[in-house]
């Protein structure tokens, strides 16, 4: 239930604060007085989109506070939003503030909040019927929901099995359309490995190939050579070796005689030592040294097949063991990509959970509709359409579709005989507008579901006489089972309230501004005879009392049109 409504600088409001209490109230005022700025501000409160021009001209800022009794339907949501605060006395408490630039800030029992947290706040806390709620009765979504809240449904396990079925057909088919271009991707793959595969590159074959070909081309020349450095090393007569043999003996007679040629002997003898490796080494060279033609052929075709699949694939020689490993790598990934049987079975079971949730949405639907047509019909009676007829009518879809395997539709028989037909084209604008109050009213009365607090925004445009009585009466025993706020322009609906506000206007040193307050007593009966649209005259006061005095006292009411779709009614009861 809404406590507390408190405004500053809100429009034309500089500063307003409402205690509000259980029941039916209403809310009244002349034309332009600005009824409907309590709406706004509660909208405002409860999340909707604001921007600068709500704030009061010449203010820094717009402030709304709403108090709410804390429904136990949010108790777990205040927890883990960490939005606790205040929630041990029983109260929600939420503020919105809006800035002459347009930035808007919010709170939730004093903690910062975001708009979206109102938004999901508010769908426990307040439900508001515009004057143009008939509109929505033409939207198949809206009607649709309408029918799945009368059933108590949650349709979210419905949407995720939905989503969750598209993402694995949609999966399924991506791998379907690419089979056939990942078998031929596998395909070139697989051949492009066949003839790396040939060759066998090894990892540093290439340079080792370069190598030897360059060995085996001048195997000739470099065995000359070396046949010519070891006679000159170690062969030949006048050899390096033996000409240091003889320098060595020359000088070692002399040595006793000057011990600085020592130094010069032993320089000499590691010459020596060395000459004699160099010749070692060259007679091995010789010894393992041969010209072999078909050995450099073989390097020769060798170092060709290397060149002619590099040029093939643009490569370098030296990366073809690099890139047959990456082909490798990849015709793996290939064969492990397209899992088709995996993802049919995954398919299948998303087919199957959406099929089971939606045949448990359906029932529900069904289960619900014949109720709330049932309803709506008694409903009818009462405001003007005596002998009418309203039905929920499922409709199957060719194809399962996100919010289930049926459609929706409205539908009523103006006058008794007729066949019901869809709302939107047999109903007149006057009548949509009533059938969308007895909508309101029927659905609204869910003694233990929905939201606490109902306001009804001038939903009763249009309607006059009897019906108008009808619709005072109906809100009056909704108030009974929820908080009624009723924005109205109709005495007989104004009589009927338990709490009466009026709104007026006023102008003062050229600024406009607009006030709440409660009345009763004699200021109310000329607020009601202001209403039927006399200026305090004798007949008008006399016939707003009379009202007045007419909704107070017990009176006898056709069938309680609203119990909730399902439960049974009392044929007579008292309003």
């Amino acid at each position: 239930m809404l406590r507390r409504l408190a405004l500053r600088d809100f429009v034309i409001v500089p500063s307003l604060e409402i205690d509000l209490q259980p029941g039916f109230s209403v809310l009244t005022g002349e034309t332009g007085a600005g009824k409907s700025i309590l709406i706004d501000a509660l909208q405002l409160a409860l999340g909707s989109r604001g921007d600068a021009g709500v704030v009061r001209e010449g203010a820094a800022r717009a402030d709304i506070t709403a108090e709410f009794d804390l429904p136990p339907s949010l108790a777990g949501w205040l927890t883990e939003a960490g939005f606790d605060g205040s929630a041990d006395d029983g109260v929600l408490l939420l503020r919105r503030s809006i800035d002459a630039q347009g930035k808007s800030r919010a709170w939730v029992n004093g903690h910062a909040a975001t708009l979206a947290q109102l938004r999901e706040a508010a769908e426990h806390l307040l439900d508001i019927h515009g004057q143009h709620a008939w509109q929505s009765l033409t939207r198949p979504a809206a009607v649709r929901a309408l029918l799945d809240a009368q059933a108590g449904l949650d349709t979210q396990p419905l949407t995720d099995a939905w989503t969750a079925m598209r993402t694995a057909a949609d999966a399924l088919d991506a791998a379907r359309a690419q089979r056939d271009s990942i078998e031929r991707e596998r395909e070139r793959l697989a051949w492009q490995i066949g003839e790396l595969d040939k060759l066998a590159p090894g990892d540093d074959e290439w340079d080792e190939l370069n190598a030897e070909h360059q060995r085996a081309s001048h195997a000739q020349a470099l065995l000359d050579a070396a046949r010519q450095a070891l006679d000159a090393v170690a062969d030949a007569d006048t050899s390096a070796d033996g000409l240091t043999l003889r320098a060595i003996d020359a000088l070692g007679d002399v040595v006793h005689h000057d011990a600085r040629l020592a130094e010069v002997i032993e320089v000499l003898r590691g010459a020596q030592a060395q000459l004699e490796d160099a010749a070692h080494t060259l007679h091995g060279y010789l010894g393992h040294t041969e010209v072999d033609p078909q050995r450099l052929e073989q390097l020769d075709a060798r170092l060709g097949a290397w060149m002619s699949l590099a040029r093939r694939y643009r490569r370098a020689p030296a990366e073809l063991p690099a890139l047959l490993a990456q082909w490798r790598s990849e015709l793996a990934a290939l064969d492990a990509a397209a899992d088709l049987e995996g993802l049919q079975k995954a398919h299948a079971d998303a087919q199957r959970r959406y099929q089971q949730e939606a045949t448990k949405v359906s029932k529900a639907r069904a289960a619900a509709a014949g109720p709330l047509g049932d309803a709506v019909t008694r409903a009818m009676q009462q405001l003007g359409m005596g002998g009418g007829r309203f039905e929920v009518a499922l409709l199957p879809q060719e194809a399962p579709q996100s919010y289930g395997l049926e459609a929706v539709e409205f539908r009523v028989a103006g006058h008794a005989g007729s066949t019901p037909r869809a709302l939107a084209k047999v109903a007149s604008g006057g009548e949509l507008s009533r059938l969308a109050l007895a909508i309101a009213v029927t659905t609204a009365a869910r003694d233990d579901e929905g939201a606490g607090t109902l306001i009804f925004d001038e939903i009763d445009a249009g309607v006059g006489g009897a019906v108008a009585d009808t619709v005072g009466r109906l809100m009056k025993q909704l108030g009974q089972r929820r908080q009624v706020m009723a924005v109205t322009h109709l005495a007989q609906v104004a009589a009927c309230a338990d709490h009466h506000f009026v709104v007026s206007k006023a102008a003062q040193r050229g600024i406009t501004t607009s006030d709440v307050q409660p009345v009763a007593g004699e200021a109310r009966v000329s607020e009601v005879a202001r209403m039927l649209g006399g200026e305090r005259l004798a007949t008008s006061l006399a016939h707003a009392e009379q009202l007045l005095a007419q909704a107070a006292a017990p009176a006898v009411v056709a069938d309680d049109v609203t119990a909730a779709p399902g439960k049974p009614t009392r044929k007579r009861s008292r309003a």
